[in-house]
């Protein structure tokens, strides 16, 4: 099984605004053709089409600057589309996700929200590092990620005469 993260298309698009999620579930998350939309206006906000051998399996979405803090990451959207979760496809992609991000040399931080009784968000995101510091004004549970202080940018190297 080969989990990639891949741009969202022309091509893809239409695919990512027509996945859905069980009632039990969809009152979890706003839809992908919302976050699509608010990714083209927020210009910190980034997305990803998940894609599962191929083919696309999910979508997500993070803020660059989230809370208008500087090396702050907030995950928005995370999902993998019903007929394929409990394959491993969710915690590969944000195992991606994660090592996308750590490796910005402004990283501080990584948070993610969910609802108090998604379990099976929560096991995710605890498996992966996040550690729950409390819930937001909204009821949301907020999970997060400390890194080390940003890294400082490479020196360039001495040059000998």
């Amino acid at each position: 099984m080969l989990v990639t993260l891949e741009s969202v298309t022309i091509d893809n698009f239409e695919t990512l605004i027509e996945m859905r999620l069980p009632p039990e579930q969809d009152r979890w998350l706003a839809n992908n053709a919302e976050s699509i939309a608010q990714a083209h206006f927020y210009t910190d906000w980034r997305m990803h089409a998940i894609y599962c051998d191929g083919a696309p399996a999910g979508f997500l979405l993070y803020d660059s600057v989230a809370h208008d803090e500087p090396g702050h990451y907030g995950i928005y959207r995370f999902m993998v589309t019903h007929e394929r979760q409990g394959r491993g496809i969710g915690r590969r992609a944000l195992q991606l996700l994660l090592d996308e991000l750590r490796a910005r040399p402004d990283a501080r931080r990584i948070t993610i929200c969910y609802k108090p009784d998604n379990l099976a968000a929560r096991r995710l995101y605890l498996a992966c590092g996040f550690a729950e510091i409390g819930i937001d004004a909204d009821g949301e549970m907020i999970a997060e990620i400390r890194l080390s202080a940003a890294r400082p940018a490479p020196s360039p190297a001495p040059a000998f005469p």
